[in-house]
């Protein structure tokens, strides 16, 4: 895949990314990133740009790392429906075979009444 090299502005600072995402998306994610750094450092005028860049990549982990364990709990959500609809299939077809043997034996009984 052709890599898109695009210029960002952070905080005042020109950087080049080499990435095979779309060039807009690369530049939205530039724009969210200089938006919340300049948050952080508009917030306390003593804040470096290191500092909010750190700070702001643990929030983005942590952010990360929670819809990480949500997105676990989901499939492990969904593994656990698929289980019990399958349980419900083979019984669900057990009973239908349960219902064909005793509707037989009820055609069955029916017939020995009518011979006596």
């Amino acid at each position: 895949m052709a890599m898109n090299r695009v210029r960002l502005t952070i905080c005042q600072n020109e950087y080049v990314i080499a990435s095979s995402e779309d060039e807009g998306y690369v530049r939205s994610l530039g724009a969210k990133l200089d938006e919340a750094l300049r948050g952080m450092i508009d917030q306390d005028s003593r804040m470096t740009v290191t500092t909010a860049a750190i700070l702001q990549a643990l929030d983005y982990m942590d952010a990360c790392n929670k819809a990480q364990e949500s997105a676990d709990n989901m499939r492990a959500q969904i593994k656990d429906y698929l289980e019990d609809a399958a349980k419900a299939r083979i019984e669900c077809e057990s009973a239908k075979r349960e219902v064909e043997r005793l509707q037989r034996e009820i055609v069955a009984l029916k017939t020995r009444l009518e011979i006596q």
